[in-house]
């Protein structure tokens, strides 16, 4: 053999090692993840004033009910796309949400102190598993948590908002 072909052979040898090392770390970790799309149930969400939760869907029974500007409840359905729960699914793998705390309340003295202060809960369910979060918006803790929460909070607020205009 020259030694461009025991060259070329020994670069093959060492790239092919190392990605055959790669598909099968990476396939099982990704088949025994905590939380698969395969596993998805549903996602619920409600947030308002914690002495009225009004504004609440959840797409398993697709009931999405609102407070309009007038101060009026709106009740309707509205059904999410696998795509859209999908990408709610993926996003809240990007943003960690996983891995936030389940109870992000700020404590309170008194009843009356944050009586205005909106509450986010949101639950992403899996056949044998689910994490329910709990956000005041005024939360003082962990930045990088909040930021999590509320950004995964958003984007299925920003959702719902384009299923509902299509």
């Amino acid at each position: 053999m020259s030694k461009r072909t025991k060259t070329i052979f020994l670069g093959l040898c060492i790239i092919g090692s190392f990605f055959i090392y790669c598909v099968y770390y990476y396939s099982n970790m990704i088949k025994n993840a905590p939380f698969r799309y395969s596993d998805f149930e549903y996602i619920s969400i409600q947030y308002g004033v914690p002495d009225s939760m009004l504004n609440s869907y959840n797409s398993a029974s697709q009931q999405y009910q609102y407070l309009n500007r007038d101060n009026e409840v709106v009740e309707k359905k509205l059904k999410l796309t696998d795509d859209d729960l999908l990408f709610l699914h993926r996003k809240a793998m990007e943003m960690g949400f996983w891995n936030v705390d389940d109870d992000m309340t700020t404590p309170r003295t008194d009843s009356l102190e944050g009586r205005n202060v909106p509450r986010y809960v949101l639950e992403y369910k899996y056949k044998e598993k689910g994490k329910t979060v709990i956000l005041d918006a005024d939360y003082s803790g962990n930045q990088k948590m909040k930021d999590a929460a509320k950004t995964t909070i958003e984007k299925v607020l920003e959702m719902i908002n384009i299923a509902n205009a299509r």
